[in-house]
């Protein structure tokens, strides 16, 4: 009797203590924006433990992270960001010698190369991952200027995030290649397909005239073929100009069936005092999937979700 319950005592040490084991082998990963975290999960394997940044309801580019949030920057075995023209709260950290050997930018650009992942790392300069950017010139969030930063917007240019972070976990210790390489597989041939069907829905919506908050929506628009007339503010963190406010009415006015497309991480306020008394429909969008399951679809209803948002704007559809 002692020897079977010494035996099934050693057997349940030894269960926990390889439990133990791997729960310290999963993968470390740090998103710093939720879409970015639903392409992880479209390609990741299990073992893959996510922590993203930025929350429901805040903005990328003033957000103040948590001295927890921070530890899990430290811990991280992957850091995936756009690059320091969205997520300017992290410029500078990310920029530094402390994550440049694990950080991965997946905006690529004149500035930002493509997602390195050559096995020597000896070198670990800033330039192979493209987040080398400490300078005062990104502390403010510009749409008015260089790239559009919002690239998972667009299905085509997610597609590329998605492989080069296939790519970076393929790379780590003790990874599944094996599922790595199939998730990979069956996101593209679901990405696929939501387009056709995105594109399909979109039809009736051809001819409508749609204005955004700020330029966000810019690259979904252009994907799918639509008409984006205006933009109330070139930079989401201030107000615009009498001049501009001015031009974006009158944009209103002579439009055909405009649709303002809002954003709930941003006040309202004073967009519903400019489009007083005009004859507009509205529509709200998340850019940042704030009500998406984070589950290996999830990318996928993002997609589909800013198409109903979209929808949202037919006068059937208007409540």
């Amino acid at each position: 009797m002692f020897a079977k319950r010494f035996a099934g005592a050693a057997t349940l040490g030894l269960a926990t203590l390889l439990g133990s084991a791997s729960a310290l082998a999963a993968t470390q990963v740090v998103t710093s924006l939720k879409p970015i975290e639903l392409l992880v999960k479209a390609v990741a394997a299990d073992d893959v433990e996510i922590t993203t940044l930025v929350p429901p309801g805040s903005s990328p580019h003033n957000y103040t992270m948590k001295p927890s949030q921070r530890r899990a920057l430290e811990n991280a075995d992957a850091i995936f960001w756009v690059g320091p023209e969205m997520e300017t709260f992290l410029a500078r950290l990310l920029g530094g010698n402390e994550f440049g050997d694990r950080t991965y930018s997946l905006m690529h650009g004149e500035d930002v190369p493509e997602v390195d992942t050559d096995n020597d790392h000896d070198d670990h300069g800033h330039k192979d991952h493209g987040h080398g950017h400490e300078e005062e010139g990104h502390d403010a969030h510009d749409h008015g200027d260089g790239e559009d930063p919002h690239i998972w917007l667009d299905p085509a240019l997610a597609l590329d995030m998605a492989k080069d972070i296939h790519k970076v976990l393929s790379r780590q210790e003790g990874a599944d290649v094996e599922a790595l390489d199939a998730n990979l597989k069956q996101f593209e041939k679901n990405l696929s397909g939501a387009e056709r069907d995105i594109t399909t829905r979109l039809e009736p919506v051809a001819d409508i005239d749609l204005f955004t908050y700020h330029d966000a929506f810019t690259r979904f628009v252009e994907h799918y073929g639509l008409k984006l007339e205006g933009i109330l503010t070139l930079n989401p963190e201030l107000s615009p100009g009498a001049g501009h406010v001015a031009e974006v009415q009158e944009k209103l006015r002579t439009a055909n069936q405009p649709c303002l497309m809002t954003e709930p991480q941003f006040d309202r306020q004073w967009w519903r005092s400019i489009t007083e008394d005009l004859d507009i429909t509205f529509s709200t969008w998340d850019p940042l999937a704030t009500d998406v399951e984070p589950d290996r679809d999830g990318y996928i209803n993002f997609q589909q979700g800013l198409a109903d948002a979209v929808l949202q704007c037919l006068p059937e559809n208007t409540e």
